[in-house]
């Protein structure tokens, strides 16, 4: 039988302990992913108790109460608090998903929370998404038009609009993009469920004039047909949305085009 082993930097060793101040009656263990890049140490993990009596019900309370009254070096994303944003994007209990949605009652046991996987990561909970943001660029995810703009708003019936939805909800979290091992495998190459989604939304939108143009930059054997329906997309969206759906309406397009 084969044996892989880790290179020997990238062990995640225990980290510091952190224990919840006074006598508290509820608490929640977290522990959390730590590495910082400028001390040349391991990653490790660090345990915080939290007192549950005095903090919000979601992950993210618990991380801001964390930074802002026990450990300020900790490093996350996070900025609406609503589901909206997708800045909190991280791996909890083994799922990756918002954390400012996650309710700690959801998690049995300690609540281990880690960065979005298979990526670099910038410090901490961050995760490097350079190359994410550069594949939704090239999709150009905006609307192209040659005719001239209208005096007012360019009109849709309302079956053409109830078409995007399950589509425009998309917040960008990119946690299905992360969650996704053909991503993980051609990373560089696959655009991924996330940008997938992107491209759909804009080439189901019936204002759009560039389709044609759209499915061609995605003909690739790479950017579109590496993904293999392994539906971890859809089953990690927080949003509730269903990218392999969104995909494979693009492979429906591609084959009626050539028909």
């Amino acid at each position: 039988m084969a044996t892989f082993t880790l290179p020997a930097n990238s062990t995640i060793t225990e980290g510091k302990s952190w224990p919840a101040p006074g006598n508290p009656t509820r608490t929640k263990t977290f522990k959390i992913y730590r590495w910082d890049p400028d001390s040349g140490a391991n990653p490790r993990l660090d345990t915080y108790q939290i007192d549950l009596d005095d903090c919000g019900p979601m992950v993210l309370d618990a991380l801001i109460k964390i930074k802002n009254e026990v450990d300020p070096t900790l490093t996350f994303r996070r900025s609406c608090r609503e589901g909206v944003c997708g800045s909190c994007a991280m791996n909890i209990d083994g799922t990756n998903t918002l954390a400012c949605t996650k309710n700690m009652d959801d998690v049995e046991g300690d609540v281990k929370v880690y960065p979005l996987p298979h990526q670099p990561v910038v410090k901490d909970l961050v995760p490097d998404l350079n190359q994410a943001y550069a594949q939704l660029a090239m999709i150009e995810p905006w609307l192209k038009t040659t005719t001239p703009a209208p005096e007012r708003e360019r009109l849709q019936s309302p079956e053409e609009r109830a078409r995007l939805d399950g589509l425009w909800e998309c917040i960008l979290c990119f946690c299905c993009t992360t969650a996704c091992p053909s991503y993980w495998w051609n990373g560089e190459r696959y655009l991924g469920p996330a940008v997938l989604l992107q491209a759909y939304r804009w080439i189901a939108d019936t204002r759009d004039e560039f389709t044609g143009e759209r499915l061609d930059q995605l003909e690739d054997p790479f950017r579109l047909y590496r993904c293999h329906t392994i539906m971890n997309c859809t089953k990690t969206c927080p949003k509730g949305l269903n990218p392999a759906k969104a995909i494979g309406e693009i492979k429906k397009l591609m084959v009626e085009r050539k028909g």
